[in-house]
């Protein structure tokens, strides 16, 4: 490795540190001083909230603003590397633009996957604490409010439900259908449907059972009480506030199979949350070497201007991830491509600002 590289490579590393930091700090002490109240009134004492919420909340912050933490740490280094006419000394001793990119190129893609392996495995275990703290300490209870429930519980049983109460583990007019193909094999209808926690089982309350036979006869059976253990659990009516959040790569594709399986339909936040993780590393090196060519080309306006233009192409690519997730998790949109579109229209924008740069 060249002096040059070790030089850039420094500045690089001490430079991202520093806005991770900044920016980080900025967004705990601010979420602070709006929640303040909340802790206040719960009786948390500052030691608990911070070793139980900030530290996991900043990790979480410090991976989800990589990629604007790069973007803006790149541009702030480059421009004061431009204002002092470093880089021009670099270029015109025979030193050819992508070759002044490589120390870039190769920071970002150490970043990059520091950062992968952190959000993909590490990160969701440090969520799950910061989440189940917001929901104990910073929601509203959580009431499971939807209606005409349809779940699949296995290759060949369904399961209806026209409503449950997830605080007691009730269901209402639950029927449970077992096909063959197309054939109805067997029917069950009853009053309600209730979780018994000690055996892990469900209990069906004042039931009607029809079973179908291939002969064309049917049989009839009514009772009081009626247990079957199905492949459900209580967990799937309790709030799924942030889950994906708190699932590693491997947990959340398995979730996905799994609620694919059961018949679940939009699954756009998990699949776009799945996909965003594979993204981030090709974000971070894209907004490296679309920081170096805002900022590395000298201006009249002074580093001042390409740092807040630095900013503005920062909020603009962080605009497009927000309206990216938005159009994935309401179903308009393939959560693959949404969640890649972001860095394809920046592509093209980088490329841009690639060729007019200095070199």
């Amino acid at each position: 490795m060249k002096l040059l590289d070790k030089y850039i490579l420094t500045k690089f590393f001490k430079t991202f540190i520093f806005v991770v930091l900044l920016l980080n700090i900025i967004v705990c002490v601010i979420d602070y001083t709006e929640k303040q109240d909340d802790f206040l009134n719960h009786g948390l004492n500052f030691g608990y909230v911070f070793s139980e919420y900030y530290v996991n909340l900043f990790i979480h912050w410090v991976n989800t603003l990589s990629p604007l933490s790069i973007f803006i740490a790149v541009v702030f280094m480059t421009a004061r590397l431009t204002a002092h006419t470093e880089i021009i000394a670099v270029l015109s001793n025979g030193v050819s633009y992508p070759r002044f990119l490589l120390p870039y190129i190769v920071g970002a893609s150490i970043i990059g996957g520091i950062i992968f392996g952190l959000i993909g495995y590490v990160v969701p275990y440090s969520a799950k604490t910061r989440v189940a703290f917001e929901i104990k300490y910073l929601k509203s209870p959580y009431y499971f409010n939807e209606r005409d429930i349809h779940y699949r519980v296995s290759d060949s049983t369904y399961l209806y439900v026209e409503s449950y109460n997830n605080r007691i583990k009730r269901g209402y007019r639950p029927t449970l259908e077992t096909f063959d193909g197309n054939t109805l094999l067997e029917k069950i209808s009853a009053n309600r449907i209730q979780w018994d926690s000690a055996k892990e089982e469900w209990t069906f309350d004042k039931y009607e059972k029809y079973t179908f036979n291939v002969d064309g006869t049917q049989k009839f059976v009514k009772g009081t009480s009626l247990t079957k253990k199905l492949n459900l659990d209580p967990k799937y009516f309790e709030s799924k506030y942030n889950l994906h959040e708190t699932l590693t790569n491997t947990e959340l594709s398995d979730f996905i199979n799994q609620e694919r399986q059961r018949g679940v339909g939009n699954l756009g936040i998990y699949e776009n949350a799945l996909y965003e993780r594979y993204a981030y590393p090709f974000a971070i090196l894209l907004l490296t070497i679309m920081g170096v060519c805002v900022s590395s080309t000298k201006s009249r306006h002074g580093s001042g201007f390409q740092i807040a233009m630095g900013f503005v192409l920062a909020f603009i690519y962080l605009l497009f991830v927000i309206m990216s997730r938005a159009i994935a998790e309401a179903g308009t949109l393939s959560p693959f491509l949404a969640a890649w579109m972001p860095n394809i229209v920046f592509l093209f924008v980088t490329i841009g600002l690639y060729l007019k740069a200095q070199k």
